[in-house]
């Protein structure tokens, strides 16, 4: 197993362990205004990382918490990992990606190591634009952008949260829902996320692509994603990582790549599970909701809510 998966898995571990003991009043701490779990994240963290240095030719991935970054994540990182060898590049990608992914994950001397890898580095982030460093957009490092209709975002997340120890559990999917469409959730609300990201919609170093896209055509997706950051791969290399990132793929391997946690993160990894949650009131709510916030937007149309949203 490469040093990065055991890096991520003991981390992973040892935050469901610390959040198995903590009290519910525990869970989260709030930070500028937002929810964040405190067993993986701390304001020494976010102060630390505002003097982080970005390159031009970092990898980033930015998604709202389930929408599909691990899936987006892993088919970035297998995508670089190909390019890599291509230039028979003689630095270890182990080493290179002994980071835990997530630029806000980890502990505040983590940027000073990172300041060590070589290029190029692959981070993944579920933070809105005002929070990221400044540096990512004055350098202009390349930034995969990838969003989900709102309803599964937050069918999947209530599953994740009830099924994972470092997050609030709810005993209903009611209360649940309230927390969610008041934004009263780990990394904040997914309509500000949305909002925020959509000022960025037409900045030239970031490509957005939906979770529906790429699961409706993957082959497709994926070529995007590799000439996006001009990884100059062949067919055949696409063809592999596009042959490793299907959900059951990465459903069968997921013990290797993200231990325990890995039964609650590959659930189900489709299209429309909302339905079997959301009432007529929910859907009212979500639906007046969405047009007030996103009606109108580059990225509230891009999201497609009249194909993927309406019962």
């Amino acid at each position: 197993m490469s040093k990065h998966r055991k890096k991520f898995i003991a981390l992973v571990d040892k935050a469901m362990a610390e959040g198995e003991k903590m009290a519910p009043e525990e869970l989260m701490f709030t930070y500028k205004g937002t929810l964040y779990p405190a067993t993986v994240c701390s304001p020494e963290i976010f102060k630390a990382l505002e003097q982080f240095e970005a390159r031009s030719n970092d990898v980033i991935l930015a998604g709202y918490p389930k929408s599909g970054t691990n899936w987006a994540g892993q088919i970035l990182t297998d995508l670089v990992d190909a390019s890599k060898k291509n230039k028979e590049d003689t630095n270890s990608t182990d080493d290179e990606m002994e980071e835990f992914p997530y630029l806000e994950v980890g502990d505040p001397e983590k940027y000073q190591r990172m300041a060590n890898l070589p290029s190029r580095r692959v981070m993944f982030t579920h933070l809105v634009p005002c929070n990221l460093p400044a540096s990512i957009f004055k350098n202009k490092a390349k930034i995969l952008l990838l969003i989900r209709n709102p309803k599964d975002v937050a069918t999947s997340f209530y599953h994740f949260s009830n099924g994972l120890a470092p997050l609030p559990s709810y005993t209903s999917w009611d209360d649940y829902f309230k927390a969610f469409m008041t934004g009263q959730m780990p990394w904040g609300s997914y309509f500000d996320y949305v909002f925020e990201w959509n000022k960025h919609a037409d900045d030239e170093n970031i490509m957005t692509i939906t979770y529906e896209e790429l699961k409706e055509n993957r082959p497709l997706g994926v070529k995007r994603i590799s000439e996006f950051f001009e990884l100059n791969l062949t067919e055949q290399e696409i063809q592999e990582v596009v042959d490793k990132s299907s959900f059951q793929a990465m459903k069968e391997n997921s013990q290797k790549t993200h231990g325990e946690f890995g039964k609650v993160l590959f659930r189900k990894g489709g299209v429309s599970d909302w339905k079997n949650l959301f009432t007529e009131d929910h859907n009212r709510e979500m639906d007046t909701t969405f047009e007030e916030r996103l009606g109108g937007t580059k990225l509230g149309e891009k999201i497609k809510y009249g194909v993927y949203c309406k019962a």
